[in-house]
Order: structure tokens, then sequence, then C-alpha cells
């Protein structure tokens, strides 16, 4: 699948969770692609209501511009939320699928993995209370009903958050696991969008 870069005016702009910021502005960067970014905290996850008034802001603030945006499956109405504002969102059910690809991810979640993210591991204290409150042992529960070990994520533009992982891996009192990734399905997605939004068809 290559990419066909348009010959339009004025380059599009991917909209989007932040969780994968350095991953996609590393594809922009090998790829030259000529496209903006703008990514918006990824712990709006945890407040529909702040999700969808940040991400409106945004697609409001670029409504003269070719855009579309990176996200999942992250709020009840996204599609909907994107049909008012005449754009899509890159396919996926979430970050971790888009990142890892449907095989890999459904593997993983099947065998009971809690997938594990830098950005989401340097703020998760504040991130558990805010889906799961303070106590750690109604925490614990919650995640040993279905999740078997903690699978901490990384990619070639991943910064060590070991500590973190560790961190989070004894609170949960879940096994740790490593896995390394490449941005292969990532890059695939994100060429789909642009051609998409380019008006050009894969080849």
């Amino acid at each position: 699948m290559n990419l066909v870069h348009s010959t339009k005016c004025r380059e599009p702009i991917l909209i989007g969770c932040g969780i994968f910021n350095k991953e996609i502005n590393w594809l922009i960067k090998k790829n030259k692609w000529l496209i903006s970014t703008s990514f918006l905290d990824s712990n709006l996850h945890t407040n529909y209501d702040l999700l969808e008034k940040s991400l409106c802001r945004e697609l409001e603030k670029y409504s003269c511009t070719r855009k579309f945006v990176f996200y999942g499956e992250c709020h009840p109405n996204m599609d909907n939320i994107l049909s008012r504002f005449n754009t899509f969102r890159t396919e996926g059910q979430n970050c971790a699928e888009i990142l890892l690809g449907n095989y890999l991810y459904n593997k993983e979640l099947s065998l009971g993995a809690f997938f594990l993210f830098e950005d989401f591991a340097l703020n998760w204290k504040s991130t558990f209370e805010k889906l799961f409150g303070s106590d750690r042992e109604t925490v614990k529960q919650i995640f040993h009903e279905d999740r078997k070990y903690i699978l901490a994520v990384r990619t070639r533009c991943t910064n060590d958050y070991s500590n973190e992982s560790e961190k989070i891996a004894e609170y949960l009192e879940l096994p740790l696991k490593i896995l390394d990734v490449n941005l292969d399905n990532l890059e695939s997605r994100l060429i789909t969008a642009l051609n998409q939004i380019n008006g050009n068809s894969d080849e």
C-alpha cells in the first residue's frame, strides 16, 4: 500500500489522541508526509463529556481544513460526532488495536492482557482514581475479574517506563509482561486515512 501525495493546496491536519504522538510524528518525518497535527490529552478518555467538547472545539477550529481524526471507538457517539463535521477517523477499535493490529491485539486480549502504554503509565494514579476510585482493593477486584497480566507495550519511540509499569503491576498484583512492536500497522492505518482524505485509491 503506497501513499499518493495530494496535489491539492493546503495540507490536511490530523486531529486526535496524543497517546501515540511521538510515533505519529516519527512516521510523518520518515515518510515526508504533508500533514499537520493537533493532539489532545489522552486522559480525556476518562470523561466522555470533556472528550466530546475538546474534540468538537478542535474540529470547529479547523472547519475549513481537510482533516481526519486519530481515534478509535473512544466515545460511544464518536462516529456521530465526526459526521457532524463531515470527517472520519482512522480504522480501528482502539489505540491498542490500531498499533498492534487486529490479530495480535485479539490474541493478547483473549489471554487476559491489560494493555499499558507509556503515556498512560506516567499518569496512572490520577487516571485510576478518575476511573475506579482510590480504594486499592476495589481497583484490584475490577482488574482481577478478567485481566490476567499487564502488557507493557513499547515502540521505537518509547522512553523507558519500566519503573512505572512495575509499580502498576505491583499495585494491581498482576504479572508484568513486555511487548516490543513495530509501527507497521499504525503506519498502514494512517496511509489509508491519508489516501482517503487526499481522494486517492490504495495502490
